[in-house]
């Protein structure tokens, strides 16, 4: 067993650390306590690409799929909605709120060379799927390598390509 010299100092942050932690935390991420603060309520959004298309999935609960609006201007998309109260409760009535109600609404750069007058939205679930096809220039395509001196099968050797058999 080998012995290690404690040293007390060395888990203590300095004060640089502690600033530049206090400042990150402030103002690079910042606290998801804040956006309780804010009117507004932004959906989570998943997009991912296929070969062929790119898949926006939103959630939206408590929506109907006639209250939602869906713009794509250029190369952005923007997705808004408004969820209302059902009932009146006085303020002072509550226990406990966490519903969000308002507007809510979230804008996303889509990727370039995009069909999006071919878009189709579908909604089951509260979840938004918008799927927009891929422009025919933007596709993958594979190209097939072709190799010089193979006949049928065989491997084409200088010998045989002077005219000599093996």
């Amino acid at each position: 067993m080998s012995m290690i010299r404690w040293e007390p100092f060395r888990e203590l942050m300095t004060l640089r650390q502690a600033m530049d932690r206090l400042f990150e935390e402030s103002f690079v991420r910042p606290s998801r306590f804040l956006g309780l603060l804010s009117a507004e309520v932004h959906p989570t959004i998943d997009m991912y690409q296929t070969p062929n298309e790119v898949v926006i999935k939103a959630a939206l609960p408590g929506l109907k799929p006639e209250e939602v609006d869906i713009i794509i201007t250029g190369d952005t998309l923007t997705i808004r909605g408004e969820t209302k109260v059902e009932e009146e409760v006085k303020r002072e009535n509550y226990l406990c709120q966490e519903c969000r109600y308002g507007a809510s609404s979230r804008s996303i750069t889509l990727p370039s060379a995009l069909k999006t007058e071919k878009a189709e939205a579908s909604f089951e679930d509260g979840v938004l799927t918008l799927t927009i096809p891929r422009a025919e220039e933007a596709k993958p395509k594979t190209i097939k390598v072709k190799t010089k001196g193979v006949i049928e099968g065989k491997k084409v050797t200088r010998a045989m390509k002077k005219g000599e058999k093996k």
